[in-house]
C-alpha cells in the first residue's frame, strides 16, 4: 500500500510539474545540463521572509533572453546546483530555444519560509510590508529577478498548471511592468466550486490527498513531511461506505509530531486543511476571500493572457473556464485568449502523440500540436516579439470533442449559437415541448449508492470517469433516463448547459446530478488500442458533461435550506462548457440521479448544517421525484 500511495503521489507531481518528469536521476543526454546553468538562490519579500528559488539560465551568454516563471507548491526539486531537472520550461521548444526558467517554492512549502496557506486570500489596498499575498510575492520576485539574473531582457512570463496556474493568475493582479505574459492552466478559482468542493457537494475523491496541503510544517525542508492516508484496500467504494459519516475519518488527519513542538494539540497536530473544510461546510468569508476571480477585473493592460483548460478535467474545469470568461467580461481592452482541449487535467503538456481520455480516444498529436504552435508562439510573440495584440492567435481555439477536430472562434462561447430546450418528458424521452405534467420517482438508498465508476481501486481525482461510458449507470433503476431519438444530422452544442429541474423528496435534503451522454451507435467502430476489455465503442455511453448541485445550496451557497418534504421545488444545476457535436446516427441522452459515490460524500438526505459532523442516524433511504415540467437548456452552433 505504501508504494500505492506513492505512485499516486507522483503522478500528481508529474502532471502538476508538466516540466519537471524526471527530478530524481540525471539521464545520459540531459538537455537542461547540457545547455544551461543552473543556481540556487533565495530571494527576501518585503516582509523579510526568503523564498527558495532556481534559475537555470542558457550558457549561450550572446544574447538576451526573457524570464519564464513558474511559482509552485510542488517543489522546484531536484535540490542541489549540481542536479538537474530533465526538462525545464512550458514545453521543450521553449527551453531549446532558450530563454531563462526559474521555479520557486512559494511561501510555507518545501525549501521557502513563512507559512503556507492553501489558497492565500489576495489582499487589496495594502498598506505596510506584512500586507503579503501571492501577488505581491510574484511582484518581488520578479522585480528581483529583472535587477539580478544578467542577460534578461527585461520581459517575464508566468505559467502553471493546477496550483501553479492558480499563483499565475495571482500574478496578473498588480502585476509588475516587467511581467508581459501569463499563462494560467486548469487554474483554481475557487475552492467551493472545482477540486475540494462542486457546488457545495464535498469531493470525496480528495480525500487521499487532504495532508499534501494541510500538513503543517515549521521550516524549510528538501524532503516531503506529510503522509497519505492508508486505507488498507483497493475498494475505495467500499472503504468510504463502511466508514460512514465524514466524521469518522478525523482520525486519518492527526499527525503524531513536530519538529516545533509547541505547534501539537495534545500530542497530536491537526492537519489544518481539514479543519478548515469541516469547520466551514459553507461558501462563508473563508471561501469567498479565498477566491481569486472577484480580483480580476483590473488587470493591467500590459500583461497579456492566455487561458488553457481541458474539456475532460476532472479537476479544474470550473477554474479555467470562469477565470477566462471573468478576464474577458472585465478587461475588454486586454490582450486575453482561451485554449479548450480534449484533455484531462494538464495533459496538454504531455510529450505522447496519442492522445485519450481514459477509454475515448480523440486523437494522435494534439498536446504536441498544441505546445509548438500555440503556447510557444503565445510567449515568443509577447516576450521575445512586438508584443502587439496581433499574435496569430485566434481568441478561442476549442476542440470539438465529437467531431474530433480543432476549431478557432472569434468569442467564446460564439455569437452564432442559439438557445434550445428540451423537456425530460415520461418514457425516457427527451422532448422539445412540454408535456403534461407528471413525477416520475425513483428510491435513493444510501445503502447502495450509484457508482461513478465501475472501476474497483483507490486513486485520486479519477479523470478517466469523465468520458466513462455510462452504460452501468443508465441500467440501475436509481438513475433516471431521457434521451432524443436517433438524430438526423449533426447536433453542436456549444458553452454552458442549464438544467432547470423541478424535483421533490420525502426528506429534508438530496443532492441532484445530471448527465450529458452522447450515446453512440451500435455500429461505432473500435478505436482506442487501451480500452478496457470489458467495454466496446458499440452503444458507447460517452459522458460529455455531468454537475452536481447539493440540494441545500439550491438557492444560496451561503445560507443553505432545507427542502419541505414532497414539495415540488426548483434546483437549477449549471454545467459546464462544451464544443461537442452529437453526431448524425447519435442520440443524446440525459441523465438524473442523487448519489454519485465515491466521487462525492454521501448526502444525508435530511438537512444538517454540518455535513462534516454529521451523524449515522442523520443518513436515511428517501424517495425522490423529478417533475416533467424539468428542461435543459443549451445552445446549439448554427
Amino acid at each position: 500500500m505504501k508504494n500505492c500511495i506513492l505512485k499516486t503521489l507522483l503522478l500528481l507531481l508529474s502532471i502538476f510539474i508538466a516540466s519537471c518528469k524526471n527530478t530524481s536521476q540525471q539521464q545520459e543526454t540531459n538537455y537542461a545540463q547540457e545547455n544551461y546553468n543552473k543556481t540556487e538562490t533565495t530571494i527576501t519579500m518585503r516582509d523579510s521572509v526568503q523564498l527558495f528559488t532556481t534559475i537555470y539560465t542558457p550558457k549561450d551568454t550572446s544574447k538576451k533572453y526573457p524570464i519564464l516563471l513558474q511559482r509552485t507548491p510542488y517543489s522546484c526539486q531536484p535540490y542541489g546546483a549540481d542536479t538537474y531537472r530533465n526538462d525545464i520550461g512550458p514545453n521543450k521548444h521553449l527551453m531549446e530555444e532558450g530563454n531563462i526558467i526559474v521555479y520557486q517554492d512559494v511561501r510555507g512549502r518545501w525549501m521557502s519560509e513563512g507559512t503556507y496557506d492553501n489558497m492565500r486570500a489576495y489582499i487589496p489596498n495594502k498598506k505596510t510590508a506584512k500586507d503579503i499575498d501571492e501577488s505581491s510575492d510574484t511582484y518581488d520576485t520578479i522585480d528581483w529577478l529583472v535587477k539580478n539574473v544578467e542577460n534578461n531582457n527585461g520581459n517575464v512570463g508566468t505559467w502553471g498548471i493546477s496550483y501553479p496556474g492558480f499563483y499565475a493568475t495571482c500574478s496578473t493582479i498588480d502585476a509588475h511592468p516587467a511581467l508581459k505574459a501569463a499563462s494560467p492552466q486548469a487554474s483554481i478559482a475557487d475552492f467551493f466550486f472545482d477540486d475540494f468542493h462542486h457546488n457545495g457537494a464535498y469531493l470525496l475523491s480528495y480525500f487521499k490527498i487532504t495532508p499534501l496541503f494541510g500538513t503543517p510544517k515549521d521550516k524549510p525542508t528538501d524532503t516531503s513531511w506529510y503522509k497519505m492516508p492508508d486505507i488498507k484496500t483497493q475498494d475505495q467504494y467500499q472503504f468510504f461506505l463502511d466508514a460512514g459519516p465524514l466524521s469518522n475519518l478525523n482520525s486519518y488527519f492527526q499527525n503524531e509530531k513536530l519538529d516545533n513542538p509547541s505547534l501539537q494539540i495534545d500530542d497530536k497536530t491537526e492537519d489544518f486543511f481539514w479543519e478548515e473544510l469541516k469547520e466551514h461546510p459553507n461558501y462563508d468569508e473563508v471561501w469567498q476571500r479565498k477566491g481569486i476571480l472577484q480580483h480580476l477585473k483590473n488587470i493591467k493592460s500590459h500583461v497579456a493572457t492566455m487561458v488553457v483548460g481541458g474539456e475532460f478535467d476532472a479537476e479544474d474545469l470550473y477554474g479555467a473556464l470562469e477565470t477566462y470568461k471573468t478576464i474577458e467580461k472585465y478587461n475588454k481592452e486586454n490582450y486575453n485568449t482561451f485554449v479548450f482541449g480534449p484533455w484531462s487535467h494538464g495533459q496538454w503538456a504531455s510529450t505522447k502523440p496519442e492522445n485519450s481520455v481514459g477509454n475515448y480516444y480523440f486523437g494522435d498529436s494534439i498536446s504536441l500540436k498544441y505546445q509548438e504552435q500555440i503556447e510557444t508562439t503565445f510567449f515568443n510573440h509577447f516576450l521575445k516579439g512586438s508584443g502587439d495584440k496581433n499574435s496569430g492567435l485566434p481568441e478561442a481555439y476549442v476542440y470539438d470533442t465529437g467531431k474530433k477536430q480543432w476549431e478557432s472562434f472569434d468569442a467564446w462561447p460564439p455569437k452564432n449559437a442559439e438557445k434550445e430546450t428540451l423537456f425530460l418528458s415520461e418514457n425516457q424521452k427527451l422532448s422539445s415541448a412540454e408535456k403534461k405534467e407528471t413525477g416520475i420517482q425513483f428510491i435513493s438508498n444510501i445503502k447502495k449508492p450509484v457508482p461513478y465508476s465501475e472501476d474497483i481501486k483507490s486513486v485520486f481525482t479519477p479523470r478517466k470517469y469523465m468520458t466513462d461510458d455510462q452504460r452501468f449507470a443508465a441500467r440501475r433503476s436509481d438513475v433516471l433516463v431521457y434521451e432524443t431519438g436517433i438524430l438526423e444530422e449533426d447536433l453542436t452544442l456549444v458553452g454552458d448547459i442549464l438544467a432547470k429541474l423541478q424535483v421533490a423528496t420525502t426528506g429534508t435534503d438530496a443532492d441532484w446530478i445530471v448527465k450529458v451522454i452522447d450515446v453512440h451507435p451500435a455500429d461505432a467502430e473500435e478505436n482506442n488500442k487501451k480500452m478496457q476489455d470489458h467495454l466496446k465503442m458499440s452503444n458507447y455511453h460517452l459522458m460529455v458533461r455531468s454537475e452536481v448541485m447539493r440540494g441545500k445550496f439550491r438557492n444560496s451557497f451561503t445560507y443553505p435550506e432545507p427542502f419541505i418534504p414532497n414539495k415540488k421545488t426548483a434546483v437549477n444545476i449549471k454545467l459546464q462548457d462544451v464544443n461537442h457535436t452529437f453526431k448524425k446516427g447519435h442520440k443524446l441522452q440525459i441523465q438524473v440521479q442523487s448519489t454519485w459515490f465515491p466521487l462525492i460524500d454521501l448526502n444525508p438526505q435530511t438537512f444538517v448544517d454540518n455535513i462534516f459532523k454529521a451523524t449515522e442516524e442523520d443518513f436515511k433511504t428517501q424517495t425522490h421525484t423529478v417533475f416533467t415540467s424539468s428542461k435543459i437548456e443549451f445552445s446549439v452552433l448554427k
